[in-house]
């Protein structure tokens, strides 16, 4: 069998095969990497409009059960129990080491919505990993129930907003980092006021046989525009937004990553809750001491794009890292990437070289993110 009849397919592909995208395999799905638009197009739209993404084939799953916070907090380094009905938060599973296994969003839904105690998104090429990380760990303290009969919509960008409010005025109210169980074309759906583009929008599961006709509701906005997976990445990186397998893996602490800020106090050395998750120890040295290297964004001095896997050398020649993730960003126009440096060569302005076909192209370590986020707060 090839590999594209072996991939699996998201409730919206016939509407992606209409519309014209052009579909790639990815985490072991057909998903369209752009539409007849192109990137470019698919990336200013979103910026300056609404983009729709299509992203189910991301894992969703519910934790049920009185103890599900206080087990999940075992596992990530984040608070979880003091975590509010409505809210979102940003987390990641550890090891042993202080690696990361995937990074997700956990939201706390109203009681008796039917999206249990917590309500979980993982990335799509951890997803089963995770679900067995959680049945073996803490299964025997909550159910853990993946949700497979979902699909996942992101409407991103400046004006989506004013194209979901005409399906449900109440999405106005939600502010970043909200969640809520809401009508939309018929459909209940759990929608969050969250994404991964550093533009204002929102993230909306659904049921499976309703994801059509609700993704072409919200097509037939004015604002709103189909975009693939290749926006999806410009996007997030001209956002400084880390990708599992890419900018994180199971090798980088969070301190590394620039996370820190994601791991709450009561759960760091001296909180109320610390410690108590896989890697506690490593992390809070991290924590305390700093970590030997950083993930750092670098511009280009010159118009060369310079792709993951490059190697980041210092003025000698000397191999100092290696590109995670690179690109010709289009909003900034310039040309951007991360990567991890010594602690010793992330000062800002430092420059450093990309090896870019056996030549060094000039580099400067700079803030991010490159562009400034748009979040409604």
């Amino acid at each position: 069998m090839s590999e594209e009849q072996n991939l699996r397919k998201t409730p919206l592909n016939s509407l992606h095969l209409e519309l014209g995208a052009r579909m790639v395999p990815f985490a072991g799905y057909g998903m369209p990497v752009q539409y007849p638009s192109g990137l470019m197009a698919e990336h200013h739209h979103t910026r300056t409009a609404a983009g729709l993404f299509d992203v189910s084939h991301m894992g969703q799953l519910r934790l049920v059960g009185a103890d599900a916070a206080a087990a999940l907090e075992s596992l990530v380094p984040v608070d979880v129990l003091d975590l509010g009905v409505g809210k979102q938060r940003y987390a990641f599973f550890t090891n042993s080491s202080g690696g990361l296994l995937d990074d997700l969003m956990i939201v706390r839904p109203e009681h008796g919505a039917g999206f249990g105690e917590l309500f979980l998104v993982v990335n799509a090429g951890c997803k089963a990993a995770d679900i067995k990380h959680l049945q073996t760990h803490i299964g025997h303290r909550c159910q853990v129930v993946p949700m497979p009969e979902r699909a996942l919509l992101a409407l991103q960008g400046p004006k989506a907003v004013d194209a979901l409010a005409r399906l449900n005025p109440a999405v106005v109210a939600m502010v970043f980092m909200t969640g809520a169980v809401i009508d939309l074309n018929g459909a209940r759906c759990l929608v969050t006021r969250s994404g991964y583009t550093g533009e204002d929008g929102f993230e909306i599961s659904v049921a499976s046989e309703h994801a059509v006709a609700l993704a072409e509701a919200m097509l037939a906005q004015p604002e709103v525009k189909p975009a693939g997976l290749g926006a999806r990445d410009t996007l997030r990186l001209e956002a400084g937004l880390c990708l599992y397998g890419h900018d994180i893996n199971d090798t980088t602490s969070p301190v590394e990553a620039g996370l820190s800020w994601a791991i709450q106090r009561v759960r760091r050395p001296g909180g109320a809750r610390a410690g108590g998750y896989p890697g506690a120890a490593v992390i809070d040295k991290h924590l305390a001491a700093g970590a030997p290297r950083k993930r750092v964004g670098l511009v280009g001095l010159e118009r060369v794009p310079v792709r993951e896997g490059a190697r980041v050398l210092d003025a000698h020649g000397h191999k100092l890292g290696t590109v995670t993730s690179g690109t010709l960003a289009p909003t900034v126009n310039q040309c951007v990437a991360m990567a991890y440096l010594p602690v010793s060569h992330s000062q800002l302005q430092h420059e450093v070289y990309a090896e870019v076909r056996g030549k060094p192209v000039p580099m400067r370590v700079v803030p991010m993110p490159f562009r400034p986020h748009r979040y409604q707060r």
